[in-house]
Parts: C-alpha cells; sequence; structure tokens
C-alpha cells in the first residue's frame, strides 16, 4: 500500500503535467502529453520492474515534469544545441521534482536519489538509473517509434534506434520482441545489431 506522501508525490506531478498545453489523443479521450507519458513509464515500470522501490516510482512518473517549460525551439537546432536542450531538461525536471518532494515532506536522501535518477547520473554502472533508462526506451518504442519512423527516412530511425538500443541492457533489449511495432519498424530494427 502506497504512503500518503506517496499518493501526494503522484497526485502533485500529474497536477504539474495537466497544465501542458500540448494535447495527445489515445483510446478516443485527450490528454496533456506530459501527463500520459507519465501514466505510460508508471505502467511500463510496474510490467518491467514490479518490485522496483519507492524512489524509481517517483523518478519514473516526474521523468518529463515540465518540459514544455523549456521548448526545443528555445536551442539552436544542431547537434549541439539538442544536447545543450537535453542537458538543460534533465536540470529543469529535478529542480521541479525536488520542489514538490519537499512539501510533501519527502526526506533530504530520497529527494536526493530522485534527482540522481533524473539527471541519469552513472547510466550502464548503476541499476536504478539504468532501469529508469530502460523504461524510458521501452516506452518510446511502444508509444512514439512508430510516429517517428512515419516521419523520417530509414536511415534516420537506424540512426535513432541504434542511439535507443545502445542505452539499453539487454534484458530491456528482449522485452521489445513483446512490443507490437509496424512492418517498416520490424525491418529497421532488424537492421540493428545484437
Amino acid at each position: 500500500m502506497p504512503s500518503e506522501k506517496f499518493q501526494q508525490a503522484f497526485d502533485a506531478f500529474d497536477a504539474y503535467n495537466t497544465k501542458d498545453p500540448n494535447q495527445e489523443t489515445f483510446e478516443g479521450k485527450d490528454y496533456p502529453k506530459e501527463l500520459l507519458y507519465a501514466i505510460r513509464m508508471t505502467e511500463k515500470l510496474k510490467a518491467y520492474s514490479p518490485g522496483a522501490p519507492e524512489y524509481l516510482q517517483l523518478a519514473v512518473r516526474c521523468q518529463h515534469i515540465g518540459r514544455w517549460e523549456i521548448p526545443r525551439s528555445s536551442y539552436p537546432m544542431e547537434k549541439k544545441g539538442y544536447l545543450q536542450w537535453r542537458n538543460q531538461l534533465k536540470v529543469h525536471h529535478a529542480k521541479i521534482a525536488e520542489e514538490i518532494l519537499q512539501q510533501c515532506n519527502y526526506d533530504q536522501a530520497t529527494i536526493d536519489i530522485v534527482k540522481f535518477l533524473l539527471l541519469k547520473k552513472d547510466l550502464q554502472k548503476n541499476p536504478d538509473t539504468q532501469t529508469l533508462e530502460d523504461v524510458i526506451c521501452l516506452v518510446f518504442i511502444e508509444y512514439y517509434l512508430d510516429t517517428f519512423a512515419a516521419q523520417h527516412d530509414d536511415a534516420k530511425v537506424v540512426d535513432i534506434l541504434q542511439k535507443t538500443t545502445k542505452k539499453m541492457s539487454r534484458r530491456a533489449l528482449e522485452a521489445t520482441a513483446e512490443i507490437p511495432v509496424t512492418t517498416r519498424v520490424k525491418r529497421l530494427m532488424e537492421k540493428i545489431p545484437a
């Protein structure tokens, strides 16, 4: 049974993401985009790592919190600008999460772990950071890859798939086999070296 402050934190994360002006329709219902993303992240974590500790569940739920507040267009539209944008987003998510967790009376040690995870520290070394990254990649493949692929040529899709799979654990890569994708995406995924 989740603690009262855990539920308060989830509710506060969701209330914040409800402010996202970007909408996404899923199964006939409209959602603020980042709220739907947060729900998908939690569902994927439950399926992938059902015994995940509370701090990891918190980090997963707020992984994109307030993302719309720093648009991609606010940085140069090239690789360096993209990386600067991504790094700034991590800091932004961690800052919002810290404020909310403080308001929910979480101890500083828990807050520090959540921030550590949101900043993606020690990827491929820290098992919790890796689990978070695995869930991010699995959610991307299941819900966002087909849309991305429809907007780009094969070479770009293969490039993104290579970058995505490189960040995933062996276990997460095996889990991708259970995710339904279009015939084209399946063909392109088969081009990625094991």
